[in-house]
């Protein structure tokens, strides 16, 4: 009974591959998901501490503590930065979402753990769109569980209804973006709120910019591609 619920998800999850709107939600996710990590991993990498020397308690003690470890701080940061990147390649994002799962399900656990609640809820929002992502690749997961010897009958892969190459050139366009804020300022730079006064805050709306850029240019293209039609599960010409 359990088999033939997942083959119904499945088929839903793969009748949504054939239409435009899930596809569009799914890249902005990975795009989305993937740069809230760049600059933490950023800072593990170049060594800075995640939070502030001097604050105290069980979450901040940690921290210190996992600062404190050097090569493995680093470590974890360069594995960060790996998985974000094949988040924004869109091609390899099913590879990034699984490499983030135990990340991110460590670090769930963790600032729940540690009672850092508006943290937590934050993390808990960027988990549970991680398990969207790894939902929208069931079929790709459902292989990897299959047991030994059980053989699956192949189905052909239809193209997205959007243009993917488009999507990666906006994700690396939107961290290209802030890692040239972060070397003018010299700084790897987190916002703590709205800090209008700050100049650095505002590489944010730019990036958010890129990306409604890039929706109208890939609906531009999607649209040409029908003729005008705009029926939303089909797919673009090429």
């Amino acid at each position: 009974r359990l088999v033939g619920m997942v083959d119904a998800l499945e088929r839903k999850i793969l009748a949504l591959h054939e239409r435009r709107t899930p596809w569009l939600v799914v890249v902005v996710a990975r795009i989305f998901l993937a740069f809230a990590f760049v600059p933490a991993g950023l800072k593990k990498v170049l060594g800075e501490p995640f939070t502030d020397p001097g604050k105290t308690g069980a979450f901040h003690e940690f921290l210190h503590a996992f600062h404190a470890t050097g090569g493995f701080y680093s470590f974890v940061g360069g594995v960060q930065l790996f998985a974000a990147a094949l988040l924004l390649s869109q091609r390899f994002a099913s590879v990034g979402a699984a490499l983030f799962a135990p990340i991110l399900s460590v670090i769930l656990v963790f600032c729940w753990s540690t009672a850092v609640y508006p943290t937590a809820t934050v993390v808990t929002l960027m988990w549970l769109t991680l398990l969207a992502l790894l939902g929208w690749d069931l079929d790709r997961w459902r292989a990897l569980l299959r047991a030994p010897g059980v053989a699956r009958a192949a189905r052909q892969a239809q193209p997205p209804p959007l243009d993917l190459r488009l999507w990666a050139g906006c994700g690396l366009g939107a961290t290209g973006l802030y890692l040239l804020v972060c070397a003018l300022t010299g700084e790897i730079y987190r916002p703590r709120g709205a800090e209008w006064s700050r100049p650095q805050f505002y590489v944010f709306p730019l990036m958010l910019a890129l990306v409604v850029a890039t929706w109208a240019l890939d609906r531009a293209r999607w649209r040409q591609g029908l003729g005008g039609s705009g029926e939303e599960s089909s797919p673009p010409g090429g």
